[in-house]
């Protein structure tokens, strides 16, 4: 046996092991995620939260202007930041939406949900019939260029340094929270 094929026996003995260890690992896993990264879904009892992008807003900005409607100039030191998300329901019953959302940074500061005037806000308490969606189908939000329900927060500077920036969705089986990507 040559000696390059002596090496890459073990190594490929590891990478089986290696392998196998990941699939077992994930044999116990459940799609019920409530600890998760902007981008993967959190299950919290019949509803299915998707932050799908988050970012800070620039009142400049035509896209970030819509998102802004009815909100004053953000105060010196501070931004408005949007979070972006998806909720589904794939039962057949009606399920209400949380009152509100929060963000909290590394820091332990917490930061509540704004209410907002747009046509692109999380619609908080609302309802989401069987087997449909928030932002609903056909609507400003779903047809905007994020596909994606707002949820406003207005952060201190220092939020951005403080990171990770971590937004609690509470829920039945809940809360969820969802590490976001800045």
């Amino acid at each position: 046996m040559s000696r390059c094929r002596r090496n890459a026996l073990p190594l490929l003995v590891v990478l089986a092991l290696a392998i196998a260890a990941f699939g077992v690992s994930a044999c116990g896993s459940s799609e019920h995620h409530t600890d998760v990264v902007e981008g993967q879904p959190a299950t919290l009892g019949e509803l299915k939260y998707n932050v799908i992008f988050s970012r800070f807003l620039n009142p400049s900005d035509n896209e970030d202007s819509a998102y802004l409607v009815g909100q004053k100039a953000a105060p010196a030191g501070s931004a408005y930041f949007g979070v972006f998300l998806e909720v589904q329901n794939e039962s057949e019953e009606t399920h209400t939406l949380p009152e509100s959302l929060k963000i909290t940074d590394a820091d332990g500061e917490e930061f509540e949900a704004l209410e907002s005037e747009s046509l692109y806000a999380m619609p908080f308490g609302g309802e989401v019939e069987p087997q449909e969606q928030i932002p609903v189908l056909d609507s400003t939000a779903e047809q905007g260029s994020i596909e994606g329900s707002l949820v406003l927060f207005l952060l201190p500077d220092s939020a951005s340094q403080n990171r990770p920036l971590v937004m609690e969705i509470p829920g039945e089986d809940g809360p969820a929270e969802v590490t976001l990507d800045l």
